[in-house]
């Protein structure tokens, strides 16, 4: 097979660029995401229905449709109609973020109600409020468990970033096709981009590992 190392060597600092913007979306989507979870767990755990069913149903939507579907919905239609005018990165960030946030949700949901109610008796009866409980009884506990379906979250979003390619956000699939478009070759740029999200995915699972090792999840 004639393999054409002078396309990677053209395209490299394209798909170095590609790279750190898809960190990037990555890093912020999952950031993003764990913060409106962490509500949205809540707001599912509400013993009250009409709190409990709007954060119910934006888990389903989230959760039960096409991550592409709802990129495309966002692009070319929410946000156009909320803002006026949006950006691809704009579009994918957005995504990735609310896509996120539904399954850390669910994660953190599991981590609260994993922990023995008994401990959040225990601490009310030694004269916490609510909020102490939570602070300093329910949530460093919860966090611990949480840790390893956290970084799978992290690895998936990465992954899916790659779908802003599909409108044109220059993340590092986009430079994948643009070199496989200009020289009409797919070997050369599409097993750079598979080797460097590789390496990407292989080293946020190493540090999954040292955070469980480190934070003694059990």
């Amino acid at each position: 097979m004639d393999f054409r190392f002078e396309i990677i060597t053209e395209y490299m600092p394209f798909f170095l660029e590609g790279m750190m913007l898809t960190i990037l979306l990555s890093v912020v989507g999952v950031l993003v995401g764990c913060i409106l979870g962490f509500f949205i767990a809540l707001g599912k755990m509400s013993p009250v229905l009409l709190i409990r069913f709007p954060f119910t149903w934006y888990i389903n939507f989230l959760r039960g449709t096409p991550l592409l579907v709802q990129l495309f919905l966002f692009h070319y239609a929410v946000l156009p109609a909320l803002l006026g005018d949006t950006t691809a990165v704009t579009s994918v960030i957005v995504t990735l973020s609310l896509n996120s946030s539904a399954y850390v949700a669910e994660i953190f949901r599991a981590g609260l109600q994993s922990i023995d109610k008994g401990q959040s008796e225990a601490a009310h009866s030694l004269g916490m409020n609510k909020f102490q409980v939570m602070r300093y009884v329910l949530l460093p506990q919860a966090f611990k468990r949480s840790i390893p379906p956290l970084g799978n979250e992290f690895i998936v979003l990465l992954k899916d970033s790659s779908l802003g390619a599909m409108i044109a956000a220059p993340e590092l699939l986009y430079w994948g096709r643009a070199a496989a478009s200009q020289y009409l070759r797919v070997w050369e740029p599409y097993l750079m981009v598979a080797l460097i999200y590789l390496v990407l995915t292989l080293s946020l699972t190493y540090l999954l590992n040292y955070l469980e090792r480190r934070f003694d999840v059990k």
